[in-house]
């Protein structure tokens, strides 16, 4: 599994708007290989929004980044006070670890 994290800093008067692509984007993403979305905001800076997405397999994972759909939050992400943030995380789950106390 790999895990997608997605940094964004918005412009305050933008939020709403990047908020609103995103969500609209959410139900297609899960249809294609993406175990799990969430959409988040930072504690301390509303204006701090984390996209998180978990897929199940790199081929799924590397043909949302060539999706049309990819293109459209590229597109909503040029509302940003800065350039995102995207990395990359490798999940595995080790057997045995319900042993460890």
């Amino acid at each position: 599994m790999i895990l997608v994290v997605i940094r964004m800093k918005v412009l305050p008067e933008k939020r709403q708007e990047l908020s609103q692509t995103i969500a609209s984007l959410s139900g297609s993403i899960r249809k294609e290989g993406c175990r799990r979305i969430e959409f988040c905001q930072g504690m301390e800076d509303e204006n701090d929004l984390y996209l998180l997405g978990e897929w199940d397999t790199r081929k799924n994972l590397e043909s949302n980044l060539k999706s049309d759909r990819f293109r459209v939050l590229l597109v909503a992400m040029s509302l940003l006070k800065e350039p995102y943030e995207m990395t990359f995380h490798a999940l595995f789950h080790p057997m045995g670890m319900e042993k460890i106390k």
